[in-house]
């Protein structure tokens, strides 16, 4: 870690894949990459041998700075180890988010990470089967798709119906367009962040 002081937060309350330790050094190999790669830190991590965070998994890393978002990028799949997509994705979120311009050396005090590791998805046959705090959800329709991870719809008291029109915006489709033709999946989440 930095010389700051940092803790994990998690998110919500799940069923943990995952122990402190592991979760710690996700977030460990996420700040540290992008430190590398902004010349604060002379290299990353060595590569883990925990068998856990060498299994492929898809994963979001979201960066903010206080409340604001700052970058987030993710696979929702992935046929690489867990640790090295963290890392790839820490840095495409810190520097190759198109909504943002790329992170300064001078920023990354300031950034919180989060990271979100990813179930398999399931296809949602109901809107009845939608847990706000617990799922996410991939909207396709017509070539397009929008993903929501499960903590946005929980941190906006979005209920399903909104959660699925807000997907369908993520994904440059018409509001509503979830009601008719569209191709709708849930997937749960680890989600945990750093805390200062």
């Amino acid at each position: 870690m930095n010389s700051r002081a940092r803790g994990i937060r998690e998110m919500r309350d799940v069923q943990h894949r995952y122990s402190e330790q592991q979760r710690s050094a996700l977030l460990n190999v996420a700040r540290q990459t992008i430190s590398a790669r902004l010349g604060l830190a002379s290299k990353i991590p060595a590569r883990t041998t925990e068998p856990a965070l060498l299994e492929p998994s898809g994963v979001f890393v979201t960066l903010r700075k206080g409340a604001a978002l700052r970058g987030c990028i993710g696979q929702v799949e992935s046929l690489f180890p867990l640790w090295d997509t963290v890392a790839e994705m820490a840095v495409a979120s810190a520097f190759h988010d198109p909504r943002f311009p790329p992170l300064k050396a001078d920023e990354i005090k300031e950034v919180n990470i989060e990271i979100s590791v990813l179930a398999p998805l399931s296809k949602v046959a109901d809107s009845n089967e939608i847990e706000i705090g617990r799922h996410g959800l991939v909207i396709e329709k017509e070539g397009l798709s929008g993903l929501l991870l499960p903590q946005v719809a929980s941190s906006r008291d979005w209920d399903a119906p909104t959660f699925l029109r807000e997907t369908c915006r993520k994904a440059g489709l018409n509001p509503n367009d979830w009601k008719s033709g569209a191709a709708i999946w849930k997937f749960e989440a680890e989600v945990f962040e750093e805390t200062s």
